[in-house]
């Protein structure tokens, strides 16, 4: 069974780029149903998160030591983060919020 953890962070993802992806291509057909190059990013960000080493342990991307993604696909992770992040506060609270708060978690040796 996956931890509680790693499915909030595949909801996590997949909200952000949902919501990126309707305010920038406009492609608004509700979540999982994005545009072709979001759809392509989400299927890259969960197949990497599946394989992380850290498992349950994982911590925020932003704050792991290794880095997973391919340079061109982390650019593009940042960029839907970067624009996403403080709007997940306005339509997930909850889950922005836990989010923040699995990013203040001290980091597992």
């Amino acid at each position: 069974m996956t931890p509680a953890r790693l499915r909030r962070e595949r909801r996590t993802m997949a909200a952000m780029i949902d919501l990126y992806c309707c305010e920038k291509h406009g492609c608004c057909h509700g979540p999982g149903r994005s545009c072709g190059p979001c759809g392509e990013l989400l299927a890259y960000a969960l197949a990497r998160l599946s394989h992380c080493p850290f498992g349950r342990h994982k911590p925020t991307c932003s704050r792991c030591p290794i880095h997973c993604y391919r340079p061109e696909w982390r650019e593009r992770v940042r960029e839907v983060m970067r624009f996403a992040g403080p709007r997940l506060l306005l339509h997930r609270p909850l889950l922005a919020l836990t989010h923040l708060l699995d990013g203040l978690r001290p980091k597992n040796p």
